[in-house]
């Protein structure tokens, strides 16, 4: 069923959105103008709340892979593409605000994109941002990828990685798969480990941030670093 078979044009989620704003719409509903139609037997918001409730909640949905969005009944492979680019073009516009920030005073801004970046995976990513003088973002780097409870970072690699991008500093940041935003003995032991060899080449560690669901714990704010 399309939107605009909607019975009521106050209830229809576009008329909604120009008249009041997109904050007033639900996150079924802001689906629904993105997927346009549903399927037989449910409408357009209907199949919205039922993508939400399948894949446990929207970063479930727009953190998931082309696969299983193309397995999933009413989405087609524009409904796919349209999705996998909203959270493409979200990632890149929280990227392009920490390359024209200044990072270091904007914590929970680096925090919210780590967890965009990594909160929905389900093996350990490790990834490094690397800062230039300025503390504005240079490139965003995966630099290890391991099974569900580790990943192996080589400390020389990413002193290497941080001289090509020219940085002045960086920040690193992995996932905890688990759910579990404690740090292990090996997060703090590879913590030091870093940051002394990056003091070596005059280039700071600013943080390590674990990553578990959409939040992001800072071992810098909690002297760990």
């Amino acid at each position: 069923m399309h939107i605009h078979r909607t019975p009521e044009n106050n209830e229809r989620p576009r008329e909604r959105l120009l008249a009041y704003g997109a904050q007033t719409l639900t996150s079924a509903e802001l689906l629904a103008i993105i997927l346009r139609t549903g399927i037989k037997g449910c409408d357009a918001v209907s199949l919205g709340n039922r993508l939400i409730n399948q894949f446990n909640g929207l970063r479930g949905l727009l953190s998931a892979h082309a696969a299983a969005l193309m397995a999933t009944t009413g989405l087609g492979k524009a409904k796919t593409c349209e999705l996998l680019a909203i959270n493409e073009l979200a990632r890149r516009a929280m990227a392009e605000e920490l390359e024209q920030g200044i990072t270091l005073n904007q914590p929970q801004q680096v925090k919210t994109y780590c967890a965009a970046l990594l909160g929905h995976l389900k093996i350990e990513h490790c990834v490094a941002l690397y800062l230039d003088s300025q503390l504005r973002l240079i490139a965003t780097d995966e630099i290890a990828k391991g099974t569900l409870s580790q990943a192996s970072v080589y400390p020389r690699e990413v002193v290497r990685s941080a001289l090509g991008h020219h940085a002045s500093a960086l920040i690193l940041a992995h996932n905890h798969p688990s759910g579990v935003a404690e740090p292990s003995q090996a997060d703090l032991v590879l913590t030091r480990h870093l940051k002394q060899a990056l003091s070596m080449v005059d280039i700071r560690l600013l943080d390590h941030l674990i990553v578990t669901g959409g939040t992001a714990v800072s071992l810098a704010e909690r002297g760990q670093v």
